[in-house]
């Protein structure tokens, strides 16, 4: 796993478009394979291995079938076992939250989040909050676990329900996926209107709360903003910086003005062997 101290610092920054304060918008959905679900969700749980990590703020789950007496890790367990070879179990979509906001609007948010990602379909969410490396404020972001799984009414064993779906006799099989028989570019565009989705969702509770910052799921490009994006540093750079470094790349981030940060900034983010080394090397072999 990904140091999210680390990772989560670079989710969330602020910026201007006109007079509306802007935050930068990160939302990535990922898939997991057989026999990952129970795992991960000890991950995002901060359980077993995980639990000497004291960044937890806030778990929920929902839509669990019956057989699963509302207990997520059922759920997982029985899909690692039941799924079909080589099939994703459920997609984890990871969202930065807004840092403005209090933790309990933290926690509403991410539950109205999870609940109109998730629809009908199982799903568990947890909120983490690491302090971040770089200024060490808290970096807000929930893990959604979502399952594939469309729920359709019909009562199913636990085996069953994680089956091949038989479109003409629906109770013989199991239940439908939900990113089955779409193509690439239906499933394109349905990432998309998640990610609209995702910032509507976001834009409205800052809104309802009295706040003036939104968010914007679009590219830089497609917003028409001709400034670079911001970089990410990395885990291994970020260590390697000095304090004062930090406390200025920080600071820049919260200007709005982290992409054109320093130039001794912007060249700690140039892994050793990259760029400058990589043309001396290739010189040498030419």
């Amino acid at each position: 796993m990904a140091d999210e101290s680390i990772l989560a610092g670079l989710f969330y920054s602020s910026w201007r478009k006109g007079d509306t304060a802007m935050a930068s918008f990160h939302y990535s959905i990922k898939s997991g394979k057989k026999g990952s679900a129970r795992r991960h969700a000890n991950y995002i749980e901060r359980q077993g291995s995980h639990s000497d990590k004291k960044d937890l703020v806030h778990t929920g789950h929902g839509n669990m079938p019956e057989w699963a007496g509302n207990d997520p890790k059922r759920f997982w367990s029985i899909a690692d076992k039941h799924e079909r070879a080589n099939g994703a179990v459920y997609r984890e979509h990871e969202i930065a939250l807004p840092s403005e906001l209090s933790t309990q609007q933290q926690t509403e948010l991410a539950d109205r989040i999870a609940k109109n990602l998730a629809g009908i379909k199982p799903y568990q969410y947890a909120i983490h909050a690491p302090e971040g490396k770089l200024g060490g404020d808290p970096n807000p972001h929930i893990h959604l676990m979502c399952s594939d799984r469309l729920p359709d009414g019909i009562e199913r064993a636990p085996e069953q329900t994680f089956a091949r779906y038989n479109s003409k006799n629906p109770s013989t099989g199991g239940c439908r996926k939900d990113s089955g028989g779409k193509s690439p570019m239906e499933l394109k565009q349905q990432v998309t209107a998640q990610r609209k989705l995702v910032a509507d969702i976001q834009n409205r509770f800052l809104a309802e709360n009295g706040y003036s910052t939104r968010v914007d799921h679009r590219s830089l490009r497609e917003q028409g903003i001709a400034r670079p994006a911001e970089r990410h540093l990395g885990q291994r750079f970020v260590k390697e910086m000095a304090d004062a470094e930090k406390s200025q790349y920080a600071q820049c981030r919260k200007d709005g003005k982290a992409a054109s940060a320093p130039s001794n900034l912007a060249e700690i983010s140039t892994p050793p062997g990259d760029s400058a080394t990589k043309s001396q090397n290739q010189d040498k072999s030419s």
